[in-house]
């Protein structure tokens, strides 16, 4: 496009010449209109070759002020850049009425609706959090819950909430069927181990008594002691679960109101939970947790992913047709870009000024030169045919008047 503009201003000044030629060869009054159309041509290409040189460097290399715009005036243009951004792009109005137009919550939510879209959001979700639960370091997390864990039980007293639960599960008779169990199992080990309970009564008998005696009295004792504990099973009136009720009632009240056994359930807990296998226990908890997620993130039809997938269809319905829900969505979003860009708003636009001022100056004018300097050769080449024009015009006129 240089050589097109160029060898345009050749081909007027050869006009020219050859038209003073015509002229002073009594060619006739043609020549001098085609000679003064010429001559204006030849200023406007000029001018314009100046106007467009001196965007990137010093025409002729002469430092004629206000030249070589672009390599002298780059950082300062590039100030004014980011200011024009900040102040028209980035401005809470503009941000609030961009977000607006376009209706976001409508469009999100007839895009989650779409089974695939909803489908693509929840592998890229999974994907996430695998690459979350990959970073994070399991000794710093297993530390984090263990102390959390701990931290929390040490000041929470439990004993009455101890309590209270006791009591509701003693109210509804939710133990009924614990004391069924044991009562069963019991009857079935003295069933099996007969032996050793008869042999456990004969051996805490006094040394003097006759072997004999020890042997009926350890039966009897067996005897009785399996009728009582097959009475207590097969009858749900026995007066030994009456007792057993009464147990558990009082010692949740206690639990709730007996300083002492408060007292006794707290001291209990902090043995507990200073051993070092519970707290073993408490710190691999995380290293299952984390299995498990990781798993059934990777599994597409697990519980959890079908859990989100149908979670964000019944979101995307829901946006699709829900005015208010809409507004709720969209509002949220104007609200957050709003603080996005009030907030940072100085550090996007340094983006923009550090960034130019990095560059370099000639590199710069020749990026700029090579994107837009195609557009800027038109300016020459119109500015050869409009001063021929004008050049002719003014000529035409001049002479109509003269005349």
């Amino acid at each position: 496009m240089k050589l097109t503009a160029t060898g345009l201003l050749v081909f007027v000044a050869l006009v020219y010449v050859l038209a003073k030629w015509a002229q002073n060869s009594g060619a006739g009054g043609w020549s001098g209109y085609v000679a003064a159309a010429a001559e204006a041509g030849m200023v406007g290409a000029m001018a314009d070759w100046f106007a467009v040189t001196a965007l990137f460097r010093h025409p002729l290399g002469l430092p004629i002020p206000h030249t070589a715009i672009i390599p002298t005036k780059k950082d300062q243009l590039g100030v004014s850049l980011g200011e024009f951004v900040g102040e028209n792009f980035l401005s809470e109005s503009v941000v609030r009425g961009r977000l607006r137009s376009i209706g976001i919550g409508g469009k999100l939510g007839a895009w989650l609706a779409e089974p695939a879209n909803a489908d693509r959001v929840t592998a890229e979700l999974s994907t996430a959090l695998r690459g979350a639960l990959t970073v994070l370091r399991d000794s710093d997390v297993q530390a984090v819950v263990g102390e959390a864990i701990t931290r929390r039980a040490n000041a929470a007293e439990i004993a009455p909430g101890l309590g209270k639960t006791l009591e509701k599960v003693v109210a509804d008779g939710g133990h009924k069927k614990v004391v069924d169990l044991v009562c069963a199992r019991a009857h079935d080990w003295l069933v099996v181990h007969s032996d050793q309970v008869m042999d456990a009564v004969q051996g805490g008998a006094p040394g003097w008594t006759p072997r004999f005696v020890d042997k009926r009295v350890g039966e009897r004792v067996y005897k009785e002691l399996l009728r009582f504990v097959t009475e207590m099973r097969d009858m749900p009136e026995h007066p030994a679960r009456g007792a057993v009720d009464r147990f558990l009632a009082d010692f949740a009240a206690d639990l709730q109101s007996d300083t002492d056994t408060r007292m006794k359930v707290e001291r209990l807990k902090s043995e507990v939970l200073g051993r070092g296998e519970v707290q073993d226990v408490i710190a691999s908890a995380w290293s299952s947790v984390r299995q498990m997620i990781v798993a059934a993130a990777d599994d597409e039809r697990s519980e959890l992913r079908l859990r989100v997938r149908s979670a964000l269809l019944s979101l995307g319905a829901r946006l699709a047709t829900d005015g208010r829900l809409q507004g709720k969505v969209e509002g949220w979003v104007e609200d957050v870009a709003v603080h996005v860009v009030t907030t940072y708003r100085n550090e996007i636009t340094s983006l923009i000024t550090d960034t130019i001022a990095g560059w370099d100056a000639e590199q710069t004018t020749k990026k700029i030169e090579a994107h837009i300097g195609r557009d800027l050769q038109f300016i020459r080449i119109n500015g050869t045919v409009v001063g021929s024009l004008v050049g002719l015009a003014i000529y035409a006129l001049t002479h109509a008047l003269g005349a």
